[in-house]
């Protein structure tokens, strides 16, 4: 396993961030006792990340974690979890008011058997409490101890930058790193959102980086969604993101890469995400032992020149105006700049 700075934090992440949303989850995840060998074969090949939130199976992917840290150096690994989604229905049970947070923080230390939580993420934007008292809260929290980092997820690109600056006024620590939703059929967050994070020093970790199963090859030729799969469950979020003519083309061309190569789709998919600089981690989700150690291959996985430039075009986003407009200009900036010293656009 190799590892990567997340951010300008000076903190070292597995490039592969074990992500358990599939742990107790009914249905389509899997029990506590596979739950713990996922957790055991990832510590042991070096894995150092375990990403969580507190809404997971309602709480029981926490829960689950809690269970199998025990068995190893606490300080071996990072501990990740969210709040801000409902997790019940009390008045104040979801947002981003510091009487959640603080809440949510106790509960998933309490679920987690811990009694510190190494990265706290924002789960999404909360449009009504202001950056004040959000980042105010985070500061409380790891002077408490309770949390070591604050960090976002789902957080467009101006809520990133104003929080950050919200926390340089206090002279704090800004988030450590973002978690979004990148793969080859979604590219949005180059757009905007990339760009901002890298220019803040915030580390950037890809979640549904198989996006929710197509990439693997395994849906090729099937037309509609196979009863009791991930995307059966999940089909009020999934398959509008992902079960689309456009990401089933781009399955389709992947495997077809990737039978060429004689590289699984799943790995070229992530080693695609891992040929980024600006990525720190992977987030990789598994119901089984065998998915887990057929992706963590990933990692030893490089991309020659040739096959980088095939991905990149199978996958090239439909871009807005902005998009490109602000990419041409970003290029006519960068070739004028490029007799000036010192001059760095982007």
């Amino acid at each position: 396993m190799n590892y990567r700075y997340l951010g300008k934090s000076g903190l070292a992440v597995s490039e592969l961030t074990l992500g358990t949303m599939t742990f107790g989850a009914q249905g389509w995840g899997c029990d506590e006792k596979e739950s713990h060998r996922i957790m055991a074969a990832y510590v042991e090949a070096g894995g150092n990340m375990l990403d969580c939130a507190d809404v997971y199976a309602k709480g029981e992917s926490e829960r689950i974690i809690g269970t199998f840290l025990p068995k190893i150096q606490r300080d071996d690994v990072l501990v990740a979890s969210k709040c801000n989604f409902p997790f019940d229905q009390s008045p104040n049970g979801v947002g981003s008011s510091r009487k959640h947070i603080m809440t949510s923080v106790e509960a998933s230390l309490k679920r987690l058997g811990t009694d510190y939580i190494d990265i706290y993420y924002l789960h999404r934007p909360d449009p009504v409490v202001a950056p004040e008292e959000i980042m105010e809260t985070l500061d409380i929290l790891k002077q408490q101890g309770k949390i070591l980092y604050g960090a976002c997820s789902n957080l467009p690109a101006w809520r990133v930058v104003l929080d950050s600056m919200e926390s340089k006024a206090r002279r704090s620590s800004a988030f450590v790193c973002g978690q979004y939703m990148y793969n080859m059929i979604d590219r949005n967050c180059e757009q905007e959102i990339f760009p901002a994070m890298v220019n803040q020093g915030i580390g950037i970790l890809c979640w549904s980086p198989l996006a929710g199963g197509l990439l693997t090859g395994k849906y090729s030729g099937v037309t509609e969604v196979p009863k009791n799969s991930r995307f059966d469950y999940r089909k009020n979020l999934d398959v509008p993101r992902f079960w689309t003519g456009r990401g089933k083309k781009i399955a389709d061309d992947l495997q077809e890469l990737a039978t060429s190569a004689g590289i699984s789709a799943s790995r070229l998919a992530i080693a695609w995400l891992l040929d980024k600089q600006y990525v720190s981690s992977v987030i990789l989700g598994a119901k089984s032992l065998d998915q887990l150690v057929d992706t963590m291959a990933a990692a030893d996985l490089v991309l020659t020149d040739e096959l980088r430039a095939e991905l990149n075009r199978i996958s090239a986003p439909e871009k807005s105006y902005l998009w490109s407009f602000n990419e041409e200009t970003n290029k006519q900036f960068s070739e004028r700049a490029a007799g000036f010293p010192g001059i760095v656009i982007g």
